[in-house]
C-alpha cells in the first residue's frame, strides 16, 4: 500500500515545491523586466529531467551519466574548468608545478566544510586519492592515479604529488576526483556506504530526498564556500521518454530539457513557445557509436567490422535522425577540437564494397535467402540500446535497413537504463550496442581503448585490443608539448579509422531550452552548464512561490 502511493506523493511534493502563490504554467509568457529589477536575486526551483534515475552517488563509483550529474553538485575537486577551457582552483586556492612537471603541490582553501560540519583538510584528499588505487575499489577511474608515485600531506592544507615520469593529463585528473570525506568512509567497505545513496559532499547543494525512479531533490547549501547558489533547489525528475518530457515542459512540470532535433525544429518554433522559454544549440565534446563485442569471433574479423561501416550511411542519419543538427562521425574526438585529425573523413556509404569485404571475411548467400551466412550459420545479431532514447532508436532502424541491404539480418532491443549498464554492458551481455561518449578536455583517452581496461566496470567493455593503439595511447601520456601530443593523436586517429573497434555514427549538438524566468544564461566553450548554480538567477518578481519541503 505504501509502495503504491509514491508516485502520487511524488507529483504532489512537484507541486507544493513548485510553488502555492503562483501556478506552474510552462508556456505563459514571460515579461521583460525594467533594468532595476533585473537583479540576482536567491530563490525558486530548477526542475530538471532525466531519462534514468542515478545508481550510486559515490562519483568513483559510478559510470552512468544521470549519478554524475547529481554528485557533481553535492562533491567538489581540487580544480575545476571554466567556460574557457582553462582551469580554476576549486578546492585549491593555488598550486605549484615544478619545472619538470613531476612534482605537484596544492594548497587548499581555508574554512571549507563538509556538509555534517567537518572541516575539509588534505587528509580528505590522500585518503580520496589512496581509494581510488585500492585494488578493493571497483572503479574506472584509477589509472590516472595509479601514474602517482608518492603523496604527502604536508599540513592541513598542503598535499604534494610526485610522478617518477611526465604524466601529461595529470592536472585534468585533478579536476575530475571528487574528494570524499575520510571520517565517513575510512576503514569502510565503499560498496555499502550509505553515501552511495545518501551523498555527504562539499558542493553547492545537499540532497534532500531520493524517491527511486521518481525524483531527486537537492537543496542549496548556504554556506557553500563559493557563496551560497543563486537556485535554492534542485528537482531532478526522472522521465524515461522524450516525448513525454516535452509534454512536461510545456505544462510546467520541468524547466528545462534537451530537446529531440524534431522537437528543436518543427515543435519550438511558435511565437507562444519563445515567449516562454530560450533555445540554445552548441557543439559538444561527445559521439554516438555502434559497438560491438570483440570477443565475438563474427566482430573480431576487421573486414566485418570495415564492411558494416562502409554498410551505414552516416549522412542518411544525420540528416534523417538529426535533421542536420550534428555531423557525420569519423572517430573518438570531434571537429570542433583541435585535436580532430582533419585529414580523415567518414567512411563513405558504399555497399558494394561492403559486400566485398564480407565475401572476403567468409559471409555468402550460399541458400538465396538474402541473409549472408559462413559454416552453416546466417549472419544475424542484436543491438541493444537505452530505451527512451528516440535519436539512437531512429538511429538502429536505419542501420537494420542498410545492413540488410548487404545480407546481415539485426534485431533491435531497447532496455531501461539501469538494467541496460549493470545486466548487459557491465557483464558483456551483448553483441552490439548504439550508445555515446562524453570525452574529456585532454586527449587521453587511455580508459576507454587500452587493452588493460577491459575488466569488468572498467570503459573498454567491447574488448579491443590493439597493440599499436597501447603503443600510442602510452606514448601520447608522456609527451607533454601540444605539437608532439598533436602528431601523436592524429596518428592515433588513423589507425582507429583503419581497425573501426567502434563504427563512429555521428557528433550530436546540444539543443537545449530553459524557461525565460531564469536569467544570467550564456553559452561558453563548455556549453550553458558552466558553474550554473552561481550564474543563473530568477529575478524576484519572476519567481514562483514556494514552500519547504
Amino acid at each position: 500500500m505504501k509502495r503504491s502511493m509514491l508516485p502520487l506523493l511524488a507529483a504532489l511534493y512537484l507541486v507544493l515545491a513548485a510553488g502555492c502563490g503562483k501556478q506552474r504554467k510552462g508556456l505563459e509568457p514571460v515579461p521583460d523586466l525594467p533594468r532595476d529589477q533585473d537583479r540576482p536575486a536567491h530563490g525558486d526551483t530548477l526542475v530538471d529531467p532525466s531519462i534514468a534515475d542515478a545508481i550510486n552517488l559515490i562519483p568513483a563509483l559510478a559510470s552512468d551519466g544521470a549519478s554524475h550529474a547529481i554528485s557533481g553538485l553535492t562533491y567538489n575537486s581540487l580544480m575545476g574548468y571554466d567556460g574557457t577551457l582553462n582551469l580554476y582552483g576549486d578546492l585549491a586556492e593555488r598550486w605549484e608545478v615544478s619545472p619538470d612537471g613531476r612534482t605537484m603541490t596544492f594548497h587548499l582553501r581555508e574554512g571549507v566544510r563538509w556538509q555534517d560540519g567537518r572541516p575539509l583538510t588534505a587528509q580528505d584528499v590522500l585518503f580520496t586519492y589512496r581509494l581510488m588505487i585500492d585494488p578493493k575499489t571497483p572503479t574506472a577511474y584509477a589509472e590516472s592515479y595509479k601514474q602517482v608515485k608518492g603523496a604527502e600531506v604536508i599540513d592541513p592544507l598542503t598535499i604534494r604529488f610526485t610522478y617518477d615520469k611526465p604524466y601529461c593529463p595529470a592536472m585534468e585528473s585533478w579536476a575530475s576526483l571528487a574528494i570524499l570525506p575520510r571520517h565517513l568512509l575510512e576503514g569502510k567497505d565503499v560498496t555499502k556506504s550509505p553515501l552511495t545513496r545518501k551523498p555527504m559532499g562539499s558542493g553547492p547543494y545537499r540532497l534532500q530526498r531520493w524517491i527511486t525512479q521518481s525524483q531527486i531533490v537537492l537543496g542549496s547549501n548556504h554556506a557553500y564556500f563559493m557563496g551560497r547558489p543563486r537556485i535554492d533547489r534542485t528537482v531532478t525528475r526522472v522521465i524515461p521518454d522524450t516525448a513525454t518530457q516535452f509534454l512536461e515542459l510545456k505544462s510546467g512540470g520541468i524547466d528545462q530539457m534537451t530537446l529531440t532535433p524534431t522537437q528543436w525544429a518543427r515543435q519550438t518554433v511558435s511565437k507562444e513557445f519563445l515567449a516562454a522559454f530560450n533555445k540554445f544549440k552548441y557543439p559538444v565534446n561527445a559521439f554516438t557509436y555502434l559497438a560491438f563485442n570483440l570477443k565475438d569471433p563474427r566482430f573480431a574479423d576487421r573486414r566485418v567490422r570495415q564492411a558494416i561501416s562502409y554498410a551505414i550511411d552516416r549522412d542518411e542519419i544525420v540528416k534523417g535522425v538529426l535533421l542536420g543538427l550534428g555531423e557525420p562521425g569519423v572517430g573518438p574526438y570531434v571537429p570542433s577540437t583541435k585535436w580532430f585529425n582533419r585529414n580523415l573523413k567518414p567512411y563513405p556509404h558504399d555497399p558494394a564494397k561492403a559486400k566485398a569485404l564480407l565475401a572476403q571475411a567468409g559471409w555468402k548467400d550460399t541458400n538465396g535467402d538474402g541473409i549472408l551466412d559462413r559454416d552453416g550459420k546466417p549472419f544475424k545479431f542484436e543491438i541493444i540500446t537505452n530505451n527512451g532514447n528516440a535519436e539512437r532508436l531512429k538511429t538502429c532502424v536505419i542501420i537494420q535497413q542498410r545492413l540488410k541491404d548487404v545480407g546481415i539480418d539485426v534485431a533491435i532491443r531497447p532496455i531501461e537504463w539501469a538494467a541496460f549498464i549493470s545486466d548487459f554492458i557491465d557483464k558483456r551481455r551483448f553483441e552490439a550496442t548504439v550508445l555515446g561518449w562524453s570525452i574529456g578536455l585532454d586527449p587521453d583517452q587511455y580508459d576507454i581503448w587500452h587493452s588493460s581496461k577491459t575488466k569488468p566496470k572498467e570503459l573498454n567493455f567491447i574488448s579491443y585490443r590493439n597493440a599499436d593503439v597501447d603503443a600510442l595511447l602510452e606514448e601520447g601520456r608522456r609527451r607533454c608539448a601540444e605539437a608532439e601530443r598533436k602528431k601523436i593523436y592524429d596518428r592515433l586517429q588513423e589507425v582507429m579509422w583503419e581497425d573501426q573497434p567502434e563504427i563512429f555514427l555521428y557528433v550530436p549538438y546540444a539543443l537545449v531550452t530553459v524557461h525565460k524566468r531564469f536569467h544570467g544564461i550564456e553559452v561558453t566553450p563548455r556549453g550553458i552548464s558552466d558553474r550554473w548554480w552561481n550564474r543563473w538567477y530568477v529575478p524576484k518578481p519572476l519567481q514562483r512561490g514556494q514552500i519547504q519541503p
